[in-house]
């Protein structure tokens, strides 16, 4: 397992700001380890919807995890903001960083991660991984 750190700075956007990471290293199966930072602006798309919830203010972000790859990612982020309420979804762009964010992304060299739409299942395209 090889592991990548990097931090964003303000105004950046997070979920890009990742995929353009994951896909100028060439990531075909990754995870979340760490992330914290804090974010003035949220877009999220909460549990069940179809559609995105957006956020303005200043959010700690408390918690992200995810699986990464240049064949698709799936992040979930928690932030709280200055009184400590806490809301968490999926992670898409439209997220900008206020001071900053800290990633620590694992990579794992012998699996490839794709998305997949497959028959009988979700109807979203689901996690797939293949041995190298």
């Amino acid at each position: 397992m090889k592991t990548y750190t990097f931090r964003l700075k303000p105004g950046a956007d997070l979920f890009d700001s990742i995929e353009n990471f994951v896909s100028e290293q060439h990531i075909q199966a990754g995870c979340v380890l760490s992330s914290v930072g804090s974010l003035t602006h949220a877009t999220l798309r909460l549990a069940n919807r179809s559609y995105y919830n957006e956020y303005e203010g200043h959010f700690e972000i408390v918690s992200m995890t995810g699986t990464v790859s240049t064949n698709g990612s799936h992040i979930h982020i928690a932030i709280s903001d200055g009184d400590g309420v806490t809301i968490g979804g999926h992670l898409v762009s439209g997220c900008k960083i206020y001071t900053t964010a800290e990633i620590i992304l694992a990579v794992l060299d012998d699996v490839i991660y794709k998305r997949e739409l497959l028959e009988n299942d979700s109807g979203y395209e689901e996690l797939v991984v293949y041995q190298k």
